[in-house]
């Protein structure tokens, strides 16, 4: 067997056990098997780059150079439904459209999924272009993005599929993704997506598809568009597409009667709850193409077709005390804590306030019916308050408190900030220990055999005050704990041990300084030779690293001007951590751009942007964003925004491309 023909199969082989295990969820080989097979390919393809393909399996882990969105035109505009709320509203649609055709009609009910819509092109069997619906008329093409998806076919199965077609569908984050994509991004301190649609249309926006690949989108494909497409029915259609690859749902029924379609709307209210993804009701549309033509569109939505909107649920209870909670930054978080309720299939207790402003707006008191709804169907709000069930025993009104309800130290709100906070950083014990569960975390320092239950008894123990009493520990402080044991004392032991290995940027993140994500630790660990050259850099030497502006700089200003942090460094450098650069860290550093501002604009071959901003300050220059008559010059790739080319010409700075980039500081 050639090599090509061995491609060939192994491409064959994947698309296959890629369709049975996304799409119909019946695997015929195991997860290690099918990583064999995608290995060989990946191994063979690099081998023979002639036989390359835009559409093989191994396109699925994406790539991480970056690349602009182009806008495309859609063939047929993408426009969006007329919106029903009621029975009755659905009855009018239905008798409009009963008397526009004058003959018997069927109706195609369907699940509307709550994601972002994506157009997909296939030619000849090959997904050749994937477009966000953008503005109806045009959208952004995201197809290496899509090509990650692995319920989206990039070849289809069969050959009874039209030579060129589209179909159209729903990008989703199922919820268990959702919800490990929001811990992780509350454990980064970042700011968490409301709603699984918010976080799919910002994935799949996201320009290093290998991030995108991570975030284990899947897709359900509801409308066929084409020439030639096999049925005049809408529904026939889809179970077609299905055999061709397409991940449709089997919730999909045709209705002949009016009764049949709200028997449909009824059953799906409330089983829809069980759901791995997010519905928000259900869409009604004509099933025949012919019927679809002839009632044909208003200037914004199809007549042939309604979105009926499920009701929010909500659930009425009595409001009975409002608590504080302390983060680990010391941001105050209110709680209501109610009566419990039963909301969306759980027992609902608590819901949180957000803030002052939330708790001002609602104008709440203590005994209040409040009206209890879970945002985006996970998290539990206070929406508003039943004012007319409210009697002579209603109590006090809530007002925010002043002082921490954990150290007693008055909060501070920071100018532009809607929380208030808790300024004693070093002793309120909330933020202690979660200073230290934030330490001993995975991408900080990664500390195995500790956790939040551990470190609690650990700190009321008082064996540990702060991240730097860890180091102090001993195997006689900890085997005669309850349920330690001598095993997990000296697996503790040996973690804390090894966390002494790691690397600078890891050990800054972990120190907890507010704002100071992985991205920006890395940052000041490229830009410090060590702890103490960091500690004393001021505010205008902060501001000038890339990426870090005003406010990230204040605080760490602010972190190292306190003697308790300087202190607990201090510590940590004399028990061992790794608080410099090290040699290998060092290694392709250069002085090559010393003193020079560099713009990156555009699309490159060689390297991704981050890649060119990281080369750019191994060798000692600085990136900027935006052009002035301070740039020393723009690495530039293809499509460069205008608007910066017109900049840089006006202003006579230097457009270099990325060979010459590269040459220049080999």
């Amino acid at each position: 067997m050639t090599a090509k023909d061995r491609i060939d199969e192994l491409r064959t082989e994947l698309h296959r056990h890629n369709y049975q295990y996304y799409v119909l969820n019946t695997p015929e080989i195991s997860d290690r098997d099918f990583d064999l097979l995608m290995h060989e390919l990946q191994e063979l393809e690099e081998k023979h780059p002639e036989y390359a393909d835009a559409n093989s399996p191994t396109m699925r882990v994406g790539s991480d150079l970056n690349k602009n969105f182009v806008q495309i035109q859609h063939k047929y505009p993408m426009l969006s439904l007329a919106n029903t709320y009621s029975e009755s509203e659905v009855t009018d649609f239905y008798e409009r459209v009963r008397k526009a055709l004058n003959e018997e009609f069927e109706i195609c009910c369907e699940l509307k999924y709550d994601g972002t819509s994506i157009s997909l092109t296939y030619e000849n069997g090959r997904l050749i272009r994937a477009v966000t619906r953008g503005d109806g008329e045009k959208g952004d093409d995201v197809t290496d993005n899509v090509k990650t998806i692995r319920s989206i076919p990039l070849m289809l199965h069969g050959d009874t599929y039209p030579q060129e077609f589209e179909i159209r569908g729903e990008i989703l984050m199922p919820w268990d993704v959702f919800g490990q994509l929001n811990e992780a991004r509350e454990a980064r301190e970042e700011q968490l997506f409301a709603n699984p649609r918010n976080a799919a249309s910002g994935t799949l926006k996201l320009q290093n598809s290998a991030i995108v690949a991570s975030r284990k989108l899947d897709a359900y494909l509801y409308y066929l568009l084409g020439e030639n497409l096999p049925f005049d029915g809408h529904y026939e259609n889809l179970q077609e597409a299905g055999k061709w690859g397409f991940k449709t749902s089997d919730a999909t029924r045709k209705c002949e009667t009016l009764q049949q379609v709200f028997d449909f709307i009824k059953y799906w209210d409330v089983e829809r709850k069980n759901l791995p993804v997010a519905t928000d009701g259900i869409v009604l549309k004509v099933n025949s193409l012919r019927q679809q033509k002839n009632l044909g569109f208003t200037a914004k939505s199809p007549r042939w077709a309604i979105a009926y909107k499920f009701q929010a649920e909500r659930a009425l209870t009595r409001l009975n005390k409002v608590t504080y909670q302390v983060g680990r930054t010391g941001a105050i978080t209110p709680v209501a804590n109610l009566e419990p309720v039963q909301l969306s299939g759980t027992m609902v207790k608590r819901a949180s306030l957000h803030n002052a402003d939330i708790i001002e707006g609602l104008d709440l008191h203590i005994g209040d019916m409040v009206y209890v709804e879970k945002g985006g169907e996970i998290i539990p709000k206070i929406t508003a308050v039943d004012t007319d069930a409210r009697s002579f025993m209603l109590g006090e009104k809530v007002r925010f408190i002043t002082r921490c309800p954990e150290c007693g130290s008055e909060l501070v709100r920071y100018e532009g900030e809607a929380a208030h906070y808790c300024p004693n950083e070093t002793v309120c014990p909330p933020q202690i220990k979660g200073k230290i569960e934030h330490f001993i975390s995975r991408k900080a320092m990664n500390i195995d055999g500790l956790g939040p239950e551990t470190v609690d008894l650990f700190y009321r123990l008082q064996l540990i005050k702060d991240v730097a009493d860890l180091y102090n520990l001993k195997m006689e402080d900890l085997k005669d704990l309850d349920r330690m044991g001598e095993k997990s004392a000296s697996n503790i032991l040996t973690g804390i041990e090894a966390s002494k290995n790691v690397p600078f940027e890891r050990v800054i993140f972990a120190l907890g300084i507010r704002f100071v994500g992985e991205t920006v630790a890395k940052k000041l660990a490229k830009s410090f030779v060590d702890i103490d050259e960091l500690a004393h850099a001021d505010m205008e030497t902060l501001t000038n690293i890339d990426e870090i502006g005003e406010k990230i700089a204040q605080s760490v200003h602010a972190y190292f001007a306190n003697p308790a942090n300087s202190l607990l460094v201090n510590r940590l450098k004399s028990y061992g951590l790794k608080l410099q650069r090290t040699e290998e860290d060092m290694s392709g550093y250069t002085d090559k751009l010393a003193g020079k501002s560099i713009v990156i604009s555009g699309v490159f071959m060689h390297h991704s942007r981050d890649e060119y901003k990281e080369l750019i300050e191994k060798n000692g220059g600085k990136n900027v964003g935006s052009i002035s008559a301070k740039t020393s010059f723009v690495l530039a790739g293809d499509n460069m925004g205008p608007a910066k080319l017109e900049k840089a010409r006006k202003l006579g700075v230097e457009i270099i491309d990325e060979n010459t980039f590269l040459e220049l500081i080999s």
